[in-house]
This record gives structure tokens, C-alpha cells and sequence, in this order.
């Protein structure tokens, strides 16, 4: 795991740095639009100021060291500590992505064991057409749509997270039941392709399993079909998917991003877009080492989950 994360720190920090120009690139010419000129003197002293004078192996190893320290740098853009940014962004982002996630499996498992149980029913081909509108509906449009309808005929805002009285105000009941109202429509726009994708697998690995010589041999000694369907071929089936957490996690942070700008949720996947358009480099760079975490994390819990829902798999 520590490895992963410093060659992907080396990486992303190389990577953001390849683009001609630098963060005070865009600055400077923000400035030369407002003063229509700018000062020499002006522009080293904020070079010197932003460490950006230094070569990119000094500044890496700059901010490398100091992450040990949970000092992640400075945005530029934002002109305060990138952990404090990640800090007021992270916990809503990690609470959206887990409940997306839980969202996801919740729907997606069951129906994908009813279609492959009921091959060809019309639960079957309703349940396909619905997946297939959710793989190709994109997320930002169904949340337009979303946005317009609830505003037009409920008159209620689903943008952001928080009503407009809620947003500064300090925690309270009040607030925290507000953005229980908020959350369904992100967490269904985010987790619906995923959760049609998913679907599909466990329909496909589970009609494959029931086809199987061992189903066939159960079936015939009279094993209850309940039993037989959950504690054999559902579990050999399920394992795909529990082998996919690695991944999910972080693509639903980072795949949600147009619809996070969309919905006007502040997250760290919004958050990394803007620093790359602006070559925020200590930002960026910190929040893709976020996403690598949280591929790592989740990579870790799939590998504990596969090690206790298939008994075949062993670590030695």
C-alpha cells in the first residue's frame, strides 16, 4: 500500500506539472486584464512566495515531507491549507460515496438474483430496459431533469446538500434532517449507473452458476430451492462484484464529478476538477492521493470480503 502511494504520488505530481504554465500563468494574466499591466518585482516575489521558483524535485520533496506532518501544502487558488480544504470536504464526500455504494448493492443484487431466477420473464426484460437506460443515461442530465421536475411540480430545490437557511448555520437537528431531504436525489443520480452495470453481472455469473452440474445434482437429491439458491451459487456468483469495491469506491468520487457540479455538492471530486483547470498544484495533487487511497482501502476491504464470503479463497 505504501508503495502504490508514493509512485502515485510521483506521478500525479509529475503529471500536473506537464502542461505549459503554472498556476501563476492564469494569475498573471487575470491581473494584466484588472491593471493591464503587471509589475516584474511583483511576479518573482510571488513566484519566490508560492515555491514556484524551485525546480519540481525540491518542491515534490517539499511536499512529500511535509504531508508526513498532515501538512499538505497551500492552495493557491483558494489561498488557504489544502488540508483544511480536504478537511471540510472529505467527510461529506466519504459519507456520499459510502451510501451510494450501500444504495448500489442494495438495488442492484437483488434484482440481478430475481432476473436470472426468472430468465426471460417480463420482470426479466422490464428489469433489463431499466438497466440499460441507466448505463446509457448520463448522470448530469438525469440530474437536470431531476432539478426541473422537483422545482417545477414540488416546488423543492435538490441542489447542494443544504437549504439556503442551513448552509452557514451550525449543526443542529434541524439542519441534519434538512440534508437527510437532500441526499436521495445525489445518491440515486450517482448510483444508478453503477447500479445498473452491476445488475448485469450478477445476472450473467448467476446464470451461469444455475447451469452448473452441482445445482442440477442438488436440485435432484431435493435440496430446497431457497437454500440451494443462497448458499451456493448466489455466494460463487456474488464474488465479481465484492472483488469490484477496489474501484467503485473512488470512481464514484471521481466519476460524479460533472454531477456534483450539476447538483452544487461539494466534494473532493469537484474540488480536484478545479485545481487542475487552474494547475492548483498542491491540490490536485493531494486529492488524487485521496482517490489512490481510497482505491487502496477499498481494494483491501474487497479482498476481506471475498476471503469470508468464498471459503475457496485462502491467504496464507
Amino acid at each position: 500500500m505504501f508503495v502504490v502511494m508514493f509512485v502515485m504520488s510521483i506521478f500525479s505530481f509529475i503529471v500536473i506539472q506537464l502542461p505549459p504554465g503554472d498556476y501563476l500563468t492564469s494569475y498573471i494574466m487575470t491581473l494584466q486584464t484588472q491593471q493591464g499591466f503587471v509589475d516584474e518585482a511583483q511576479i518573482e516575489a510571488l513566484r519566490k512566495q508560492y515555491g514556484l521558483d524551485l525546480p519540481m524535485y525540491e518542491q515534490y520533496i517539499f511536499w512529500i515531507k511535509n504531508m508526513f506532518y498532515g501538512n499538505f501544502g497551500w492552495s493557491f487558488e483558494w489561498n488557504q491549507s489544502v488540508s483544511k480544504l480536504l478537511a471540510d470536504r472529505l467527510p461529506m464526500t466519504v459519507v456520499i460515496s459510502i451510501l451510494t455504494l450501500l444504495f448500489t448493492y442494495a438495488v442492484a443484487i437483488p434484482i440481478g438474483i430475481y432476473s436470472a431466477t426468472r430468465q426471460y420473464s417480463f420482470g426479466d426484460f422490464f428489469f433489463t430496459v431499466i438497466g440499460f437506460i441507466g448505463l446509457a443515461t448520463p448522470s448530469f442530465f438525469l440530474a437536470l431533469v431531476l432539478m426541473y421536475l422537483f422545482n417545477k411540480y414540488l416546488g423543492f430545490s435538490v441542489g447542494g446538500l443544504f437549504s439556503t437557511q442551513y448552509i452557514d448555520a451550525p449543526w443542529s437537528f434541524a439542519k441534519f434532517v434538512d440534508l437527510l431531504k437532500h441526499l436521495p436525489i445525489p445518491i440515486f443520480v450517482i448510483g444508478l449507473a453503477g447500479t445498473a452495470s452491476i445488475i448485469r453481472v450478477m445476472r450473467g455469473c448467476l446464470l451461469d452458476e444455475l447451469r452448473q452440474q452441482y445445482v442440477i445434482t442438488a436440485r435432484a437429491k431435493g435440496l430446497e430451492e431457497r437454500k440451494l439458491l443462497y448458499k451456493y451459487p448466489v455466494r460463487i456468483a456474488i464474488n465479481p462484484i465484492i472483488s469490484t469495491i477496489g474501484w467503485v469506491l473512488p470512481s464514484i468520487v471521481s466519476g460524479a464529478t460533472i454531477t456534483a457540479i450539476v447538483l452544487d455538492i461539494p466534494t473532493v471530486g469537484n474540488l480536484l476538477y478545479n485545481a487542475l483547470l487552474s494547475q492548483d498544484t498542491y491540490l490536485a495533487g493531494s486529492s488524487i492521493m485521496i482517490l489512490t487511497f481510497l482505491t487502496i482501502v477499498g481494494t483491501f476491504i474487497s479482498d476481506i470480503l471475498l476471503a469470508w464470503a468464498d471459503p475457496r479463497v485462502q491467504y496464507l
